[in-house]
């Protein structure tokens, strides 16, 4: 008869601990007053600015582990960004339009974005180009920076 109590007490241990992780890893949309997800924004909103001017915002954006997916499938890192960043400038009209802040746990973050440019495609100097992406950010040590990133064009609304 004791028996019974103990498998009952282990199932419920066991079902309790077996919750626990999946609580952790609960995702939640960033609320608009959320002080982290405001400067990721920030950050975001400078990246996307500095496709038209060297703001400097590269090198404290993106963790040197970066790795990101162009438009066109290529890979890059961030030397590559940190190259194009003090390069020369023939787009106009940067900005983000779209930025949306999903945490996972405390130490990570998902960003759905849309940004647009005017003549960032050299072969259609007063076209505009726009793009979605997701952007993978993590906090190292009190630090949240980029650590991915995927880039896709679309047409432009």
């Amino acid at each position: 008869m004791r028996a019974m109590p103990l498998r009952v007490s282990t199932v419920v241990i066991a079902t309790i601990l077996s919750y626990l992780p999946a609580v952790a890893q609960q995702s939640h949309w960033a609320s608009a007053d959320n002080p982290t997800a405001k400067y990721i924004v920030g950050m975001e909103r400078k990246w996307a600015e500095g496709v038209c001017v060297n703001n400097g915002v590269v090198a404290s954006l993106l963790a040197d582990d970066f790795e990101g997916t162009s438009t066109r499938g290529a890979r890059f890192n961030k030397a590559d960004e940190l190259r194009d960043e003090k390069g020369p400038h023939i787009a106009r009209d940067c900005g983000l339009d779209t930025a949306n802040v999903r945490f996972f746990g405390d130490n990570l973050a998902l960003v759905y974005g849309s940004e647009h440019a005017v003549g960032k495609d050299k072969s259609q100097p007063n076209a505009k180009v726009c793009q979605i992406w997701t952007d993978t950010w993590l906090k190292r040590g009190s630090n949240w920076q980029i650590i991915a990133s995927q880039d896709n064009r679309v047409g432009c609304m």
